[in-house]
């Protein structure tokens, strides 16, 4: 097994030998770490950050991303985009992460050329493999690199450095896209996506930190750790109530608690594993 210092050195090897970089910069773990990196690698003047808005990108997550690239003096841009206006994403089949990934770096491409940039990289990281994992399928066929992926990096290691580094997003919790809220076959829309932003950032705002809103048409079923149940069960008409005016008709808990991918156990066995497409869900 290759120490994390080798792979970090390795890690600055093949991000040096790209030359200069567009990294696509959520703000979440990898992708800030992937930044930090890469500013420290190449310097400043190799390196844009750009954090693509969306229906289905959090308001307090965009925040964050440009808090935190001003923090780490990164160059950064934020572009509008419209995961909706993508043909077959509203309809939520269960490749829809390939979709969005694909319409990314359709975005992104464009200004690394325009730019000069020589790269688009993106946050991959080594867990990702062995999973289906449809964004990854789409960065291959555009010509996007992981360079975390490429030195073997996992999250685990990520998050060491992460805090070796001072980085504040060490113990972020995860994080995915609000359209893994919505079950497969269920149209996606900006009305449903507002309304899982709303609750999870009233949740978040009460103090829980790994929360997911699942939404079931009119019914919000709510995942935090299973040992934090109890302390939302406290606050239970607290939140049934705001949740109610955001819209939902019921309001529910998930007594097995957090886990991601949940909305990947009612599909058949043998899909399970296939679809198990984004372990941040």
């Amino acid at each position: 097994m290759q120490p994390i210092e080798q792979k970090y050195a390795q890690l600055g090897e093949i991000l040096d030998s790209m030359g200069k970089v567009v990294v696509a910069f959520s703000g979440g773990v990898d992708s800030a770490f992937l930044l930090k990196a890469a500013l420290e690698f190449l310097g400043p003047d190799r390196v844009l950050a750009i954090t693509a808005d969306s229906e289905t990108y959090p308001v307090r997550e965009k925040e964050e991303a440009i808090a935190l690239a001003k923090e780490l003096h990164a160059p950064h841009i934020v572009i509008h985009t419209s995961e909706l206006a993508i043909p077959g994403y509203a309809e939520n089949p269960t490749n829809r992460c390939y979709f969005c990934k694909n319409s990314l770096f359709d975005h992104l491409i464009p200004i690394a050329k325009e730019r000069g940039y020589d790269h688009v990289v993106f946050g991959a990281i080594a867990d990702d493999l062995g999973e289906h994992r449809p964004g990854l399928q789409a960065a291959h066929e555009q010509g996007v690199r992981a360079p975390l992926l490429e030195a073997g990096i996992k999250k685990s290691e990520i998050r060491h450095l992460s805090r070796q580094f001072g980085l504040r997003t060490w113990d972020k919790p995860s994080f995915a896209c609000l359209s893994s809220r919505i079950p497969y076959g269920e149209a996606i829309t900006a009305h449903k996506l507002s309304m899982i932003d709303q609750a999870e950032d009233f949740l978040i705002q009460l103090g829980f930190r790994q929360v997911r809103v699942r939404q079931h048409e009119n019914l919000a079923r709510i995942e935090v750790p299973a040992s934090d149940l109890g302390e939302v069960l406290a606050v239970a008409d607290t939140v049934h109530a705001k949740l109610k005016e955001i819209g939902y008709a019921y309001v529910t808990m998930d007594l097995k608690g957090y886990r991601s991918g949940s909305l990947n156990e009612v599909l058949p066995a043998d899909q399970q594993a296939v679809h198990a497409n984004a372990a941040s869900n």
